[in-house]
């Protein structure tokens, strides 16, 4: 997963993970006293929520030029992964038997 965050220092994000949320936070200083009309994201605090689905942990992230890369791994426990049933026929003996039943 990429985000761009053009503008903004490694200091200035801060990324947390909690369940199944993960959180996207900037905290830009406001140093500059001038007044304007309309400010990009870069000279703005944001705050995003991504909603992960389950056993998605994160496992790191870094800010490569402008995009911050978030590393994604999905982990399904052996518990939850599908497995294949073996389905048994009738054996020889019964099916000698229900013959015999329907006859009578």
């Amino acid at each position: 997963m990429s985000v761009a965050l053009a503008g903004f220092k490694p200091d200035e994000v801060e990324l947390t993970v909690e369940q199944n949320a993960l959180t996207l936070e900037s905290r830009k200083s406001d140093k500059d006293e001038r007044t304007f009309r309309h400010r990009g994201i870069s000279a703005r605090n944001f705050k995003r929520q991504f909603t992960l689905v389950d056993h998605v942990d994160v496992k790191g992230a870094r800010l490569e030029n402008v995009l911050l890369v978030i590393d994604l791994q999905r982990e399904i426990p052996e518990a939850k992964k599908p497995r294949r049933i073996a389905i048994g026929g009738a054996s020889p003996s019964n099916a000698a038997q229900i013959e015999a039943a329907k006859a009578a």
